[in-house]
């Protein structure tokens, strides 16, 4: 019998993924705006669920050490003549999260994954965490794997996205000069505690009041197998229609994180603030959030799409109903076919 109190140290600890951190409705970059078109068609030869698979194929490690000494985990797929698409995971994730994009692209692209600093098999190091580590550490990873000969799409989801936003904003002269164009996935800015709907608030409290949700970010609570920290992980992070494959696969990589990796980063994430480096995305930029999301909702999303639009980066607004936050997984073969698209661009 699941006591009250296992089921809400389960949802705290769980909850504590929530900040950091698609495509029925796609709506496109015109000079009069934003408007609705139809759905792309799937990329991927197999069935979701096979996607899911550990992939097959045997991949190369590429050695990234950063300044202060700490390894970067890197993983290269496919021919390293092939046009490469660099992947960036999510807080509380790893290179691992990214299988379904490796089965699907490896055998005819270059595929780039890694483990974010402290996750997987990434050392932590010893600089304070926060953006401009989030940056430098996807610098190091650019510099060992693609090539002004050889742009890469690059492809960030929530964490991850947000590496890819602070690296434009730290390094703005690589933008044009490595990558032909981005996708950011299920990610923010800024107001990572305010606009979270994990946490179910009375309606005289509309947002997170700030010092609680640094409280849960930085919760280092161990989780561990369990139908209530399944139920929680699918809450916090997934659509009520996430397949159990779905959730079996974002359980298992979700429990491999370290409590210290997750309360640390969740640490560093909860003041993020990187608006700024919008004005420096200078590739196309496709911006992609699910309507079920409740780590970042799509009011971030459309907040992306509209600084990008202004400075006219953005290539598609992308909202994918009834999809939670881990969008690359709920809904791979419409992501694969927009990255398969901007891979063509």
């Amino acid at each position: 019998m699941v006591t009250r109190r296992a089921a809400r140290g389960a949802l705290v600890g769980v909850v504590g993924l929530a900040a950091a951190a698609g495509i029925g409705t796609v709506l496109v970059r015109r000079r009069s705006g934003l408007t609705a078109e139809g759905p792309s068609e799937a990329g991927a030869v197999l069935k979701p669920d096979e996607l899911l698979h550990v992939p097959t194929f045997e991949p190369r490690i590429v050695p990234v050490v950063t300044d202060d000494g700490a390894e970067l985990h890197v993983r290269v797929y496919g021919d390293h003549d092939a046009q490469p698409i660099v992947f960036s995971h999510g807080w509380t994730c790893s290179a691992d999260f990214w299988a379904p994009q490796i089965n699907a692209f490896a055998e005819k692209y270059k595929v780039i994954v890694y483990d974010q600093r402290g996750h997987g098999r990434s050392d932590v190091g010893t600089r304070l965490l926060g953006p401009d580590v989030l940056a430098d550490d996807l610098a190091d990873v650019l510099a060992a794997t693609a090539t002004e000969d050889n742009k890469a799409v690059l492809v960030g989801h929530s964490m991850g996205g947000m590496s890819v936003m602070a690296w434009a904003g730290r390094y703005p002269d690589q933008v044009d000069s490595l990558v032909s164009a981005v996708l950011l996935a299920s990610t923010a800015t800024d107001s990572l505690v305010r606009e979270t709907t994990v946490i179910p608030l009375p309606t005289r409290f509309p947002r997170v009041p700030v010092p609680v949700g640094r409280v849960v970010l930085k919760s280092a609570v161990p989780l561990r197998p369990s139908p209530v920290t399944r139920q929680a992980i699918k809450y916090v992070s997934m659509a009520p229609s996430a397949t159990p494959a779905e959730v079996a696969f974002c359980e298992k990589i979700v429990l491999e994180c370290a409590p210290r990796t997750r309360g640390i980063w969740g640490a560093a994430l909860s003041d993020l603030d990187i608006y700024e480096a919008l004005a420096n995305m200078s590739v196309p930029t496709t911006v992609l959030v699910g309507t079920a999301d409740r780590l970042t909702p799509p009011v971030h999303a459309r907040r992306l799409a509209e600084a990008l639009e202004s400075h006219d980066h953005l290539s598609k607004y992308i909202e994918v109903p009834g999809v939670g936050h881990m969008s690359s997984v709920e809904a791979i073969d419409d992501v694969n076919s927009e990255i398969l698209r901007l891979r063509s661009l």
